[in-house]
């Protein structure tokens, strides 16, 4: 990958994150925060949506891309969802405990609470809300954080409802989930003071962090998403949505660096060359025989060929922008974004079917000379005559550099275009919803991961990587709770919490289906002296096989209780008398093999202390 010197570049970056609160209920109504299967739906039912004007009388830009579209959005509604989440019913208050959790994060951010929180109205016309719009309040400004780099600004914390999810295309449109629309979630989003790659990401772990420093966020694949602000001197902001892992996010940075840069290359070059782009054609008459599947699908339905030359692009619409992705996949993105399955350019032509001499009569169609590329989409009529006009709109912006946009983030840590850059025109106030006056005299900062780590290390004689892994993990309160009130081991309590149920994750065990009551019956097992340590990786495999069962229940059916000294030795007995011609030839030496048959005619009820000890004396009773 090529670096830069980004200082000289003038590279401008800022995040917004956002987290998924763990709540109870959701932001505007009483319903559950937790995720369904959607084959669990109750029912179903579908909408239609449109973008509205601002209270200035204006329509948001990217709202009208959306709406051109004109899909069918179906929702999947459960028992655990209500009529608010429909748009049937008002919503009801702001929720008080996402509103503390939001302050509290709001502290850890040194951020200036609002005096009063009002609610808005943000609309969005992708289907993923069914009013059309998402709620959101600012809660606090001002903030601060920390980076090797130096500080970043905190420009505000909002609190606003999460969306539905999106659970696949359909023929009409888009098929949504309402359990997770209307989960609270905090957006939080810093000044534009970040200026490498590295700093980014660092910035975004450090709220991480701080984040589930509340112990009061959801965790897992897609309870956070980062969007990423990038700019250079001479380019444009683009925002990046959703980037789900925090280990892309210096990546993308540095794609969408690189991608600026070869935008303003392209632009110069086009300049230089007098370039213009035409008016779309209907080029159909070419294709009349062709033996290309997609063009011939096209026309046999009724379908047009369409075709825009792009006067001076030549070589310049294959020209790599990130990896694997090149001007012409933008313009495909655009095509796509209206309907079309993609586009072809001359830069990738005779191709695809596609021959030569229709090549030759495609460039005589639209008067394309060899300076010039031509793009073409073929699609029903409609489709294909505005695909091909967004595909020139996009060759127009390339005339002047980068545009400003929204991109969508991919799993290679490239971007894809996804819709233009929203505006304030999408704001307005939510008249529903009631005004709230922060109180933040409750409100207690809770300790930072780093804190509790270096603590769990000082005070508990941890590891440090071992102190790490609990204290940034989702038990550390059960770790505690089994020191302090049940008396646990703490380096035992950990590596249970931790590295056992890794071990048993990757047996095959369903470890999500463990809760804390099961960990707190295997602590008492073993503070009564009911269980051996041994015994515990097959207890917690059993109760997240059948989790209906307490760890009592599961250690008797499984056969784990504690074995005494006398029932102890007397297994080990049974193995040094089996292997006595071993151990009359090794001695000492046949330990190592002797200990793993003992423990395994225990099966894991007794202590391995207790075993190594007891087979050490038989062993020199008979040397």
């Amino acid at each position: 990958m090529t670096e830069y010197d980004y200082e000289d570049l003038g590279l401008v970056a800022g995040l917004e994150i956002h987290q998924q609160l763990d709540t109870d209920t959701k932001l505007f109504c009483g319903c559950p925060t937790e995720l369904r299967d959607p084959g669990a739906s109750t029912r179903s039912f579908s909408r239609y949506l449109h973008p509205t004007t601002s209270e200035l009388g204006e329509i948001d830009e990217a709202a009208i891309e959306e709406s051109v579209l004109d899909r069918e959005f179906e929702y999947l509604a459960y028992d655990t969802t209500c009529l608010v989440e429909e748009d049937d019913e008002p919503p009801r208050r702001l929720d008080s405990e996402a509103l503390s959790v939001a302050l509290e994060i709001a502290q850890l951010l040194d951020m200036d609470p609002v005096d009063q929180a009002h609610v808005m109205r943000k609309i969005v016309v992708d289907g993923s809300n069914t009013t059309g719009f998402q709620r959101t309040s600012l809660v606090a400004t001002d903030g601060v954080l920390e980076t090797g780099a130096g500080p970043v600004g905190i420009e505000d914390l909002m609190l606003e409802e999460e969306s539905a999810q999106r659970v696949e295309a359909t023929d009409r449109g888009v098929r949504f989930s309402l359990d997770r629309l209307g989960i609270p979630l905090v957006e939080i989003g810093t000044d534009p003071d970040i200026s490498t790659p590295e700093q980014a990401r660092e910035a975004a772990e450090r709220i991480g962090m701080l984040l589930r420093s509340t112990g009061e966020v959801k965790r897992g694949l897609g309870t956070i998403r980062q969007d990423v602000n990038v700019s250079i001197a001479e380019g444009a902001r683009v925002e990046i949505k959703g980037v789900q892992s925090l280990d892309d996010i210096d990546d993308i940075v540095r794609n969408e660096v690189r991608r600026q840069v070869a935008l303003l290359d392209i632009a110069a070059e086009l300049e230089s060359r007098g370039a213009a782009v035409g008016e779309p054609v209907d080029v159909s008459d070419v294709f009349a025989d062709t033996d290309s599947g997609v063009i011939q699908g096209a026309l046999s339905g009724g379908g047009k060929a369409m075709a825009v030359r792009l006067g001076g692009f030549d070589g310049l619409v294959g020209r790599e922008l990130q990896p694997d992705r090149r001007l012409g996949t933008e313009f495909a993105d655009h095509a796509k974004r209206h309907g079309a399955g993609g586009v072809f350019h001359t830069d990738e032509l005779p191709a695809y079917g596609v021959t030569g001499a229709e090549v030759e009569a495609l460039r005589e169609a639209v008067d394309a000379g060899p300076a010039d590329a031509v793009a073409l989409v073929a699609d029903d009529t409609e489709t294909a005559e505005r695909a091909t006009a967004a595909v020139a709109d996009r060759a127009e912006t390339a005339l002047a550099g980068v545009p400003e946009e929204t991109r969508e983030a991919t799993e290679d840590a490239t971007t894809a275009y996804l819709r233009p850059l929203p505006g304030a025109a999408r704001m307005y106030p939510e008249t529903d919803v009631p005004p709230v006056e922060p109180d933040v005299t409750e409100v207690e900062t809770p300790e930072l991961l780093t804190e509790k780590a270096a603590r769990y290390e000082a005070e508990y004689d941890l590891d440090s990587g071992l102190a790490e892994q609990v204290a940034y993990g989702q038990r550390w309160a059960l770790f505690e709770e089994a020191i302090e009130e049940r008396g646990v081991d703490p380096t035992q309590a950990a590596g249970i919490l931790e590295s056992t149920v890794t071990e048993i994750r990757r047996d095959g065990a369903p470890v999500e289906n463990l809760e804390a009551g099961h960990f707190r019956g295997v602590f008492d097992l073993l503070a009564a002296g009911d269980l051996a340590k041994e015994g515990v990786p097959d207890l917690l495999a059993a109760l997240a096989e059948r989790p209906d069962l307490t760890a009592s229940e599961a250690a008797e059916a499984e056969g784990l209780g504690s074995a005494g000294e006398d029932e102890v030795r007397e297994a080990v007995v049974a193995v040094v008398e089996r292997n006595a011609d071993q151990v009359a030839e090794e001695g000492m030496g046949a330990f190592s093999g002797l200990m793993g048959e003992c423990m395994g005619e225990l099966r894991g009820q007794a202590d391995g202390d207790l075993v190594s000890d007891v087979l050490r004396e038989e062993i020199q009773k008979r040397s």
